[in-house]
């Protein structure tokens, strides 16, 4: 009986392996001959890993987790001296953009300012709307947010900076020991006080009235971790894919409290619009009337009330208005709380810089009488010294390391090479600030490089952290106005000094700058 068995089965899985070894011939076929297109050809002008039959170059992440993915970047960076090239297919390929030559054709026009498909992985969570939408509907959305953040409104929101400044003091003065300055966690502490920030200034919710913070803040990072482990995973591109291998579920399962969370904020002030307490919004005030705001901050208005307001003539709907609160809840905080944990790091490593911007910050707080510790939002705009520190801790450490975009209309660069279209183009802002031609000894830091005198000979996209052109980052007058307020409170409030060393930092891939440890510092009171 065994044998009648045994004779079926033979015949079963010799003919699978006769369909499976037709299978592979045929994909080596038409790998050989995908490998002859003018795509590949073009793209294989720049240097890459060696790209294998079949699985192209998909081997150079594979396994890595989140910290070695990092690290792989800027491995290929150093290796192939600039930008280099992936491939999987001619349906899939990448150009990593580390230098100015490449990423100017991006910055500079109106083309190629489409995101790319790895911005699809973020619909699920933040919707499509003014970062990773395109055409009418990205103008669109533009449109109805720039009276947002209107010059007298960034003036408003600065009370509201200053208000949040004093209470992040106190939490530091809560950590101190009894023989002296307790360690401070950054990113935790700097999180808490930009979603603070956020919460209120753009989206007008006081956080203590909501529930769910500290689970948004915790889920963004898990988030993140979903998003890396999609990127690098190019048959994980496909949703049936995504879905069989039950990742999609997961990522359900983790957006649900953080979409709770930005519900709360949209109800809570809907309610209040629908009260008719702003009714000045809801009647179409004159945009420089309804933004205008006193430093006392009795008349704040926040980018939600613009969103509501354009809803009621009919210009965005409660999806849309959803799609930007996910959006600007999680790039207003997190970028934000990204860039001042690695501010204060690096104040902390490099002390004469910190004493330099300590009398500079209080040479002015003496001139000007200052009394509660706050500059007005003009007067921090004048500190020079102050200016350029900011803009090299920017420059070491751009709060969101890599942007993505779409190559719909094919590029030639100056030398010859083209980037096909169709090609992902993933623009590496933490390799190209590295650039050793256009920031000679780029790991030094050095806030001289922002004289202007310096400015002048360097490429004007050598430095990008808001990127630059029509897809500028909106909110970059925001954010360096919150940074800039906390930082000089705090630096003339205390000395802060080095926990966390530069050596011990490990980077992650994710979507804003972020290590694998925690990151601390001391905050020693000052006594003069």
């Amino acid at each position: 009986m065994a044998s009648v068995w045994i004779l079926p089965c033979a015949s079963v899985f010799a003919t699978l392996a006769v369909v499976l070894a037709v299978l592979l011939l045929l994909c080596l076929v038409w790998d050989v001959f995908d490998k002859r297109s003018p795509k590949f050809h073009a793209i294989n002008r720049f240097p890459g890993p060696p790209v294998l039959p079949l699985v192209g170059t998909a081997y150079h992440t594979r396994g890595l987790d989140a910290a070695k993915t990092f690290d792989a970047f800027r491995h290929y960076t150093h290796l192939h001296g600039g930008s280099y090239r992936l491939w999987l297919n001619s349906g899939t390929f990448v150009l990593n953009v580390t230098r100015c030559q490449e990423l100017e054709p991006f910055l500079s026009g109106v083309r190629n300012t489409e995101k790319s498909l790895l911005y699809r992985f973020l619909h699920p969570f933040i919707g499509v709307g003014l970062l990773n939408s395109g055409g009418e509907k990205w103008l669109q959305r533009r449109r109805i947010l720039t009276p947002a953040f209107h010059f007298n409104i960034l003036h408003g929101f600065h009370r509201t900076f200053c208000e949040e400044t004093e209470k992040l003091a106190a939490l530091i003065d809560n950590a101190e020991q009894p023989d002296g300055p307790g360690d401070i966690e950054l990113q935790s502490m700097m999180s808490q006080f930009t979603l603070n920030t956020i919460c209120e200034t753009s989206m007008g919710v006081k956080l203590d009235t909501m529930d769910g913070a500290v689970a948004y803040r915790e889920g963004i990072y898990k988030v993140g971790e979903m998003m890396l482990i999609r990127a690098v995973r190019p048959w994980l591109y496909f949703d049936w894919t995504y879905g069989v291998l039950g990742y999609a579920r997961k990522l359900r399962r983790l957006l649900k409290p953080l979409h709770q969370f930005t519900s709360g904020i949209i109800n809570q002030r809907r309610q209040l619009f629908q009260q008719g307490m702003l009714d000045d919004l809801a009647a179409g005030a004159d945009e420089r009337d309804t933004y205008s705001t006193s430093f006392d901050g009795k008349k704040r208005y926040a980018m939600l009330d613009t969103l509501l307001a354009a809803e009621l003539r009919g210009l965005i709907d409660d999806k849309g208005i959803r799609e930007e609160v996910d959006t600007f809840t999680f790039e207003g905080h997190d970028t934000t709380s990204a860039a001042l944990t690695f501010i204060f790091l690096t104040l902390a490593w490099e002390q004469e810089v910190q004493e330099r911007l300590y009398q500079e910050l209080r040479q002015l707080h003496d001139e000007k009488s200052v009394r509660d510790g706050h500059f007005l939002a003009n007067d921090l705009g004048s500190l020079k010294y102050f200016d350029r520190v900011i803009k090299e801790c920017f420059r070491l450490w751009p709060p969101v390391p890599f942007i993505s975009r779409s190559v719909t209309e094919e590029i030639t660069l100056p030398d010859g090479r083209t980037i096909p279209k169709d090609c992902i183009a993933a623009l590496h802002i933490f390799d190209l600030h590295r650039d050793p031609v256009q920031f000679p000894d780029p790991e030094r830091f050095d806030p001289e490089r922002f004289l202007p005198e310096n400015v002048a000979t360097r490429n004007p996209y050598a430095y990008v952290p808001f990127s630059a052109g029509q897809r500028n980052c909106i909110g970059q007058k925001y954010a360096l106005l919150e940074v800039k307020t906390a930082v000089a409170y705090l630096v003339l409030r205390y000395r802060v000094l080095p926990v966390t060393e530069r050596s011990e930092i490990r980077f992650i891939a994710d979507l804003v700058l972020r290590a694998s440890t925690p990151l601390r510092v001391r905050f020693e009171r000052r006594s003069d």
